[in-house]
């Protein structure tokens, strides 16, 4: 994409966000809803200026994307490394397809019950739950990846005389790094919505706890105001790793 064209895009992006925030105002101000039911962006901005200068929103936010973060991580190393042990042996893919396919449909509230009954309902909790739900996307982009190894890579590593470990580090692994990459992020965005929803139940202190606190007390634009930051966190997150992305990257392009 040239740097015309980008800068089209970004200008367009921006143009369509301004004008949904001002049909959010305009409908708010003149659509008839009670502003307890929806208040204009100005009101959500303030409460959230407010929030972060003398209010708990600073803190909240924090405790949220440490937990979104240690889960992802934690979700990232298990399926990177379990994923090089599957993808790197044609029987052990054989042998665990069917339970992959099996265990890989089911929600993560499934298996909520069994992690509190375990954990109980707090912090550690929370945190499992994120890396279940995270690990899937990892696991299955790293068995891919590993998997689809060219065949004259494999040679020429036979030919080197390269052991197992050596040939999934040197080999296997950097091919499957863009299959890796794409998976952290698609695993970032399910562990910030599993952080947010594992803290509105066990009633943790973070963002989701916070929505869900000042939406029961009628506090409508401290709610739209986390929503928004939860909104903000998503995009920031995600740009991040598309930066990262593109560096770790960088190989392909030449």
């Amino acid at each position: 994409m040239s740097l015309y064209a980008r800068a089209l895009w970004y200008l367009g992006s921006i143009a369509v966000t301004a004008a949904l925030v001002g049909v959010w105002q305009l409908t708010a101000d003149h659509g008839g809803i009670p502003a307890v039911f929806l208040p204009g962006p100005d009101r959500a901005w303030d409460a959230l200026v407010t929030g972060f200068s003398s209010g708990p929103v600073g803190r909240v936010t924090l405790s949220t994307i440490r937990r979104m973060i240690l889960g992802w991580a934690l979700a990232s190393c298990c399926g990177v490394v379990l994923g090089a042990l599957i993808g790197s042996s044609r029987q052990a893919r054989e042998y665990l397809a069917p339970s992959l396919e099996l265990v890989r449909p089911v929600p993560v509230s499934a298996f909520m019950p069994i992690v509190i009954a375990f954990l109980g309902l707090s912090g550690d909790m929370v945190l499992v739950v994120i890396a279940l739900g995270s690990i899937w996307p990892v696991l299955l982009a790293t068995i891919h990846g590993v998997s689809s190894v060219e065949p004259r890579l494999i040679d020429t590593g036979r030919m080197l005389k390269l052991g197992r470990i050596e040939m999934v580090w040197k080999l296997a692994l950097p091919n499957a790094q863009p299959d890796i990459l794409a998976g952290a992020r698609l695993g970032l965005t399910v562990a910030l919505v599993l952080a947010v929803v594992g803290e509105m139940l066990t009633s943790e202190n973070g963002l989701g706890f916070y929505i869900l606190s000042e939406g029961r007390a009628f506090h409508s634009a401290n709610l739209f105001a986390g929503v928004i930051l939860l909104g903000a966190i998503g995009l920031v997150s995600n740009l991040g790793l598309q930066a990262a992305e593109s560096y770790l990257l960088r190989w392909t392009k030449r």
